[in-house]
């Protein structure tokens, strides 16, 4: 098994998992609820916050895995 494709999953997941629940908590900072009954603005907005940061952490992760094996090659 390769080490390379362990340490791109692991990342992408903390990545992932870390940003998205920097998303939940500011939501519940900005008083929005991800778990309430129904989809209203409180919770639709909640969500868009979770998808949000869970994507700005994944992309976060690719870039520091990419910066990190540019700096190993030279």
């Amino acid at each position: 098994m390769n080490n390379n494709l362990w340490m791109e999953g692991l990342s992408d997941a903390i990545g992932f998992l870390g940003g998205a629940l920097l998303g939940f908590w500011a939501g519940r900072w900005f008083g929005l609820d991800i778990f309430a009954p129904g989809y209203g603005n409180a919770s639709m907005g909640a969500i868009v916050l979770v998808g949000l940061g869970g994507g700005l952490g994944l992309q976060f992760a690719r870039r520091w895995r990419a910066k990190k094996s540019k700096n190993g090659k030279d």
